[in-house]
């Protein structure tokens, strides 16, 4: 009976191809399956190429980037976004090189020639590791997301408080202004909050998010929440036609939109 796949794909690097081929059946008979590898080189591209690879096997003495090396490579290429678990293999159990790397992050070494079924135990507890790892990552991401939301929130709290004490319809022609924030604010626009009609000025003058996120001091993802709404809230489609609106160039469109 074939036993079930794991969803931990493991990545094999010998620089002897029989090695690899070897270790390769005995791991995919044993319900893994594997990215077979006789280079550090192409290692670094199919670790790139499949996030589903969560762990490494590799030989310690390969030409290029050795086994330590290999390992730092791949761990700079993961940073804080992706986890993943190494096992060493190597011929020569030098009591310093294994120091080494288990130092440098190799959970686990084994000698050539490798008893099968205690490398098998191993990979086994280093699947549950890789796993708690990718919880870890996981709620990191979750936690990113909750910050911007909350940032998001907080925001749009505050433009609640400020239209509560009364709503800022106009900019006063003495101020250092552009063009775009003197002219007078169509009625379509009467409704909208602070917050929202300087995100809208903004869109008029043709300023992009991310430019908008560095000027209000709110994320980008806020930025794209109220542009959204000044579009729904004036009945507009795009953020030409608001631009265009607030334009004093094109006061007949502002009027036009205005009694949409």
């Amino acid at each position: 009976m074939n036993k079930p796949t794991s969803a931990m794909k493991i990545l094999v690097v010998d620089d002897q191809r029989l090695i690899v081929e070897q270790l390769c059946e005995f791991l995919e008979r044993s319900g893994y399956r594997c990215v077979p590898c006789e280079s550090s080189r192409q290692a670094v591209e199919r670790f790139s190429e499949d996030e589903a690879i969560g762990l490494v096997l590799c030989d310690l003495h390969m030409p290029g980037l050795d086994g330590i090396q290999l390992v730092q490579a791949l761990q700079r290429l993961s940073g804080k976004h992706r986890a993943f678990e190494a096992i060493m293999l190597t011929g020569r159990a030098d009591k310093q090189d294994v120091i080494k790397a288990l130092r440098a992050g190799f959970a686990d070494y084994y000698q050539k020639p490798i008893d099968l079924h205690e490398l098998l135990d191993g990979i086994a507890r280093q699947q549950v590791a890789w796993q708690e790892r990718q919880k870890s990552v996981q709620l990191g991401h979750l936690n990113q997301k909750l910050q911007y939301l909350s940032e998001s929130i907080d925001d749009l709290y505050q433009d609640l408080d400020k239209v509560r004490r009364g709503p800022r319809l106009s900019v006063s022609p003495d101020d250092d202004v552009s063009a775009v924030d003197r002219v007078e604010i169509p009625a379509i626009f009467s409704h909208l909050s602070p917050r929202q009609l300087d995100v809208a000025r903004l869109v008029g003058k043709g300023q992009t998010n991310y430019q908008i996120a560095c000027e209000l001091g709110i994320t980008e993802n806020t930025v794209k929440l109220y542009v959204s709404q000044v579009l729904r809230l004036t009945h507009m489609h795009n953020r030409t036609q608001l631009a265009l609106a607030l334009m004093p160039s094109h006061s007949g469109l502002r009027q036009r939109v205005t009694a949409h």
